[in-house]
């Protein structure tokens, strides 16, 4: 027995000795040099030509004119051909769920669970990332589960892009977000005994916000009119109060969240921007006073001009509820218009797709309805990395190719400033310095 005693006593001290030799050693920083035949790294400005771009540890470390040979160890990516710029960022997307075959997902409704959609979520994600969106922003999803794939993704377990996550959206009672709206009475119990997002009045709407902070929200996101997808009848106008949104945005605040509104009638979005909203989602009937309050609050406009055009094409076909129909029309007829209103009079744009809508690793085909809506490929591109990370409050880590930023980086084979459909396919991206995506092939995870 003292023998016995001795020896576990002896491993557990050689055990303790070598953790402390395992904490006490310096990390190994993996170096990267990238060359890149031509570099966007702020987008707005003039790209650079023959640049290298050198990675340590996850962070850009260093931007060197010509071609640079790496040092000794370093691993040495050739992207002579390509064209550079930062990581994309899809600051509305809904992970959960099947995306863009709605059918499907109403013929699931009542087999699948929070465990189902945390694994569609997953794959969602994977495709995001491989279209070279490196940042994404959930607006919509299980909060648990959102968070759980954030956190795994944060820690290298699963691979996906950088997500900002608002948990459930924030609704009125029988508005957009109302998970009970359309299902049969039995059916409708269960899900309002288990709802914490819906709110009436603003110290239940201070509640409501609370909650998702409280599951993990790094944002909050509330319904201020009608959607286009839920299914109940009334339209799209505004369903929420001033009152209730003002107590949603300033609760959000004091909290340090951002605040995203649904909005398409136009009175939503005056009263969402009035009270103080960091963006308008969709903004899909925008006027005048609209405009002037966009302007003079600072506040963002995320478009999302894909998602109309998706969810039409599912209406007409079948696939949605009839309610949805006449609210899918209204919404694709003003979109255009109402876009390219804010756009020429010089409203703060952000880009954001809605996909889930639309299927996932689609995100790109945003860039040209941008563009036919006014905006120049270059201005799309900044909305997708400069102007989106600025409307994140993470300008300082995304959005440009600068040292001491993440090793967030993208290539596509020609000029996407000349052409803005080329962003449309990918051909190379690195997230947090590991590389995803090379020669148009998904890398092996976890990387070597």
């Amino acid at each position: 027995m003292m023998i016995r005693t001795t020896m576990t006593a002896m491993a557990l001290a050689i055990a303790s000795t070598t953790v402390a030799q395992a904490q006490s050693a310096p990390p190994v920083v993996k170096t990267i040099y990238i060359q890149a035949g031509t570099l966007l790294d702020r987008p707005g400005q003039a790209p650079r030509g023959n640049t290298t771009i050198i990675v340590r540890g996850g962070k850009i470390a260093e931007l060197r004119d010509g071609f640079v040979a790496p040092e000794a160890g370093a691993t040495l990516i050739d992207l002579k051909d390509k064209y550079v710029l930062p990581g994309l960022i899809d600051l509305h997307v809904h992970l959960t769920g099947i995306a863009g075959d709605p059918l499907r997902a109403r013929l699931g409704e009542l087999t699948r669970d929070r465990a189902d959609d945390l694994i569609e979520a997953q794959k969602n994600a994977r495709a995001d990332l491989e279209a070279g969106f490196t940042t994404v922003r959930d607006l919509g999803g299980d909060a648990r589960s959102i968070r759980a794939l954030r956190d795994a993704i944060d820690a290298g377990t699963v691979e996906g892009p950088t997500i900002v996550n608002a948990g459930q959206m924030v609704s009125v009672t029988g508005g957009h977000g109302d998970g009970t709206n359309g299902l049969a009475e039995e059916f409708a119990d269960v899900v309002h005994s288990h709802q914490i997002n819906t709110c009436d009045g603003p110290d239940d709407c201070r509640r409501a916000v609370r909650s998702q902070i409280g599951l993990g929200a790094q944002v909050i996101k509330f319904a201020a009119t009608g959607g286009v997808l839920s299914n109940v009848a009334g339209g799209l106008g505004r369903q929420m109060t001033p009152e209730e949104m003002k107590a949603i945005i300033d609760t959000a605040h004091s909290f340090g969240r951002k605040v995203a509104a649904h909005s398409h009638a136009a009175e939503g979005t005056k009263a969402a921007l009035a009270a103080g909203v960091d963006s308008i989602e969709h903004g899909t009937f925008i006027d005048d006073e609209a405009v002037a309050l966009f302007k003079a609050k600072g506040a963002y406009l995320v478009p999302t001009m894909l998602a109309p055009v998706a969810a039409l094409a599912q209406a007409r076909g079948g696939q949605l509820p009839p309610a949805t129909i006449p609210k899918a029309e209204a919404a694709a007829a003003a979109m255009l218009a109402s876009h390219t209103r804010a756009i020429a009079a010089g409203v703060k744009v952000a880009f954001g797709t809605d996909t889930g809508v639309s299927k996932h690793g689609d995100n790109a085909q945003e860039f040209a309805l941008m563009v036919k809506a006014g905006m120049t490929p270059m201005a799309a591109i900044r909305a997708a990395t400069v102007s989106a990370a600025d409307l994140l409050g993470r300008l300082d880590q995304l959005g440009t190719i600068e040292p001491g930023k993440m090793a967030d980086i993208i290539a596509v084979i020609g000029d996407p400033v000349a052409d803005v459909t080329r962003l449309e396919k990918v051909d190379f991206v690195m997230h947090g310095g590991v590389t995803v995506k090379a020669g148009g092939q998904r890398q092996a995870f976890p990387p070597n």
